[in-house]
């Protein structure tokens, strides 16, 4: 494992993290014994840092973290999102990070994981309906009231992030981040820096693509969201990505290592502040994550990387026309 110092919390954690969506059937079935186990078994590996929303499940993500860490809250520390709800299948319709929102997220938080304060809380996304100050001052009251340690935000845009700080120091930004998508590079790796944020990076994988899971259209599963979710997985945008992909399997190949560990390596590789939060719902996945630390990268291997993903290689956007709207604001 990989440790760095967490943003604004000033607490030293391993990397890479895990994110714990896909434990609440949002990818497809999961079972909740064996997510039980893979958390436990995470915290004895020494991942630190648990990744979980108000939605994902409904509060049942929260429910099988409180039950997986129990007597342990010690050992972790667990990023929570909130504001966002989501329908029977798992998809966001609606999201607020107003006063009441906020409050009442964290009362559920702290009831469902079991801890007397719940460690990090972020908007799931900025709400143009609530200015940022008013959000984070709910926050900044939370913490004040012995309820919440740290402050995060999600998908931010830079302006917002700098009016953020104004109101209460801001630990960390949660933002897609992965060789597919590398927005955090343009703007926010520089004023995260400038306010000591950690960045969670999250879809470390793409959303599979990244995985080498694909070799073409026909090996997406039928009925599986992804090519009506995401645009890169769509026609004419999904072979040219896949190009790429070869690209990734031949170095990890070389490497003794797979695609997904080779994706992970490089994100850690890009700084200190780099969390990444891979998602696995089984031991085995995560033991694959978890020996990603281990993938030595050269600077011919970073340098190939970055130039075989650069943006402008990449097909597509990582949302669609809805999802995008309500990122980087």
């Amino acid at each position: 494992m990989k440790d760095a110092v967490f943003g604004g919390t000033g607490r030293i954690l391993s990397r890479p993290g895990l994110g714990c969506m896909g434990m609440s059937h949002i990818y497809g079935a999961a079972d909740d014994a064996e997510s039980i186990a893979t958390i436990q078994e995470a915290i004895d590996l020494g991942v630190q840092l648990l990744d979980t929303s108000a939605s994902y499940g409904s509060g049942h993500n929260q429910e099988l973290i409180g039950k997986a860490i129990k007597g342990r809250q010690d050992k972790v520390l667990v990023h929570c999102k909130f504001g966002s709800r989501r329908n029977a299948s798992g998809q966001s319709v609606s999201s607020s990070a107003s006063i009441d929102t906020a409050r009442e997220d964290c009362e559920d938080a702290l009831r469902r994981l079991g801890v007397e304060a719940v460690d990090i809380m972020a908007p799931s996304r900025v709400d143009p309906e609530v200015p940022i100050e008013e959000t984070v001052g709910a926050l900044s009251r939370l913490v004040e009231d012995g309820k919440l340690r740290f402050v995060g935000l999600s998908e931010a845009g830079v302006e917002s992030i700098r009016r953020a700080n104004d109101v209460h120091p801001i630990a960390s930004l949660q933002m897609e981040y992965s060789l597919l998508t590398r927005d955090y590079e343009a703007e926010h790796k520089a004023v995260c820096a400038e306010f000591g944020m950690a960045l969670m990076a999250y879809a470390p994988f793409g959303r599979g693509l990244l995985t080498g899971m694909f070799e073409s259209a026909a090996t997406i599963p039928e009925g599986d969201r992804r090519p009506k979710d995401f645009p890169r997985f769509q026609e004419g945008n999904l072979e040219k990505n896949l190009a790429l992909v070869a690209n990734l399997r031949a170095l990890a190949d070389a490497k003794g290592a797979t695609p997904a560990q080779v994706a992970l390596a490089w994100a850690m590789a890009q700084g200190d502040e780099v969390f990444p939060i891979p998602g696995a719902k089984s031991r085995g996945h995560l033991r694959e994550n978890v020996a990603a630390a281990n993938v030595e990268l050269s600077a011919k291997d970073l340098a190939d990387l970055g130039g075989w993903f650069a943006p402008e290689n990449v097909a597509g956007d990582r949302y669609g026309e809805r999802g995008m709207g309500r990122v980087n604001r």
